[in-house]
């Protein structure tokens, strides 16, 4: 057993770092896969399951694993932070980009626990600064806290008669050290093959976001989870990604990931915003000289892209543009590829990013 399994198995007094999701990911996975404690089936559910497992990423922008096994739906991703940044809880935006989200409703309309954006970044109901709004506040009147902390759990969530949408996420906890914004997030449980993917993602990306807010480089990204598991109905993907990784031999991903703008700023998301929902529900259609034309920066105008990308692939039958495929960052391209193989040019085999 290598170190950083021996510290992923709960044997180190700190969790094992990785430069970024990719190897992280990888090792997770393969020690759940391999190296599990328990096999059970909660609710029916049957898994491979280890306990207290966590990680550090060193650079939380590499929040993706570029595995073409995996298939990653990076729209899916951006679409699940900004439906987070946006204090959203509703359903229809999330069912479009990922209709099986719709088994998890209680009322058809909305989700309950795995809307952590209402939690984040609403006001209360009296009035007031949303707690993302606090927690910045807070740690701009003092550097040094421990308090910046943010809440997802919720008691009243287990007293919900079949409530199949229980939050996984139990807080997020921002710490300015040295002059970088560090993150935290502790999970009550994660699948390892899917909501660790999703959820690393959103999470750092709202942690570059408030770093962004605050006018301070990233720091590290720590992710803790009291059960990590894999469902057995997905082990054979894993088989396969794992096989993937070893086979390629290679301990970084092929891409780079873009760096959020230093402006970032709400305004920019409310553009964005504006954006998705004409794309989403097939409004307009738009091209990279059209999405140029918002003002937008690069970064924004490449998630832009994005969802015109995948306003194609749901709302026609023919492949995506080549003029949106060229204008994307090579490593989203990538992506797209092997998620939609039938409808995306893979293009040239280019490494590194456009954007970073």
């Amino acid at each position: 057993m290598t170190p950083q399994e021996a510290a992923l198995n709960g044997t180190m007094m700190t969790s094992p770092q990785f430069e970024g999701l990719h190897n992280a990911y990888v090792a997770v996975a393969g020690q759940i896969a391999d190296h599990h404690e328990y096999v059970n089936a909660p609710r029916g559910n049957a898994s491979h399951e280890c306990l207290h497992l966590g990680f550090t990423l060193a650079d939380p922008v590499s929040r993706v694993p570029f595995l073409a096994t995996r298939k990653i739906n990076i729209v899916f991703h951006f679409a699940e932070a900004l439906w987070y940044l946006w204090g959203r809880d509703d359903l229809e935006m999330m069912a479009y980009y990922a209709p099986q989200m719709r088994s998890y409703s209680m009322d058809g309309k909305t989700l309950r626990g795995s809307a952590y954006g209402s939690r984040l970044f609403r006001p209360p109901p009296g009035g007031g600064a949303s707690a993302f709004g606090q927690v910045l506040e807070l740690i701009r009147e003092d550097p040094a806290t421990k308090r910046a902390v943010m809440t997802m759990f919720r008691p009243e969530e287990l007293a919900i008669p079949g409530n199949l949408d229980v939050a996984c996420v139990l807080a997020f906890q921002l710490l300015l050290r040295d002059g970088r914004l560090h993150a935290v997030c502790y999970m009550r449980a994660n699948d390892a093959d899917q909501g660790l993917l999703s959820d690393v993602f959103s999470f750092t990306l709202l942690q570059e976001f408030a770093a962004r807010q605050l006018g301070v480089p990233v720091g590290t990204y720590s992710h803790y989870a009291g059960s990590m598991h894999i469902a057995d109905s997905n082990l054979p993907r894993i088989r396969q990604v794992l096989a993937e990784a070893h086979d390629a031999g290679r301990a970084d991903p092929l891409f780079g990931f873009p760096a959020m703008p230093e402006d970032a700023s709400w305004a920019d998301l409310e553009t964005v915003q504006v954006h998705e929902e004409l794309l989403r529900t097939s409004q307009r259609s738009h091209t990279p000289a059209t999405i140029a034309e918002t003002g937008l920066a690069p970064y924004w105008q490449q998630i832009l892209l994005l969802f015109e990308a995948h306003r194609q692939v749901k709302h026609t039958e023919e492949p995506v543009g080549a003029d949106i495929l060229t204008a994307l960052d090579p490593g989203f391209r990538w992506l797209l590829h092997h998620r939609w193989p039938a409808r995306v040019a893979a293009g040239a085999a280019r490494e590194g990013s456009a954007l970073r």
